[in-house]
């Protein structure tokens, strides 16, 4: 069992790598924009790949929801373009989706830095260690 989750992690990795590629050179669509991709989950039969990407532009799936149109469209064109690259006998169906962690980390990340400063202005502070 361990041999085909490696098996399947390196098709992963492959199809990311190779993916954010064929995307940022071959893709003309200028709904797509700029993209990265986040992740690739592989089934175990190799068949089907879920491709995470996140968007410059956006934050949410509503916001990138032309680009994941875009992309959805061009998967039988970036899929055929693997075939041709990669030694692999079938190159999995694609299907990509908005990976919204990116925004949940920014989100986050404002609301740490808003509590600091709400902290340094009540005097609080964490490198004093006398208030301790």
């Amino acid at each position: 069992m361990a041999k085909e989750y490696a098996r399947t992690q390196r098709v992963a990795d492959y199809l990311q790598r190779e993916l954010a590629a064929l995307i940022q050179h071959e893709v003309r669509d200028p709904r797509v924009g700029m993209v990265s991709i986040t992740g690739v989950d592989v089934s175990r039969d190799l068949g089907h790949a879920r491709v995470y990407y996140t968007k410059m532009e956006a934050d949410s799936a509503d916001q990138a929801r032309e680009a994941t149109e875009a992309l959805n469209r061009a998967a039988g064109f970036l899929r055929s373009q693997l075939s041709k690259d990669s030694s692999m006998r079938s190159v999995p169906q694609l299907r990509f989706f908005f990976d919204g962690s990116v925004g949940r980390g920014r989100d986050l990340e404002d609301l740490i830095r808003r509590a600091a400063d709400a902290d340094k202005e009540l005097g609080l502070r964490d490198d004093d260690p006398e208030e301790r």
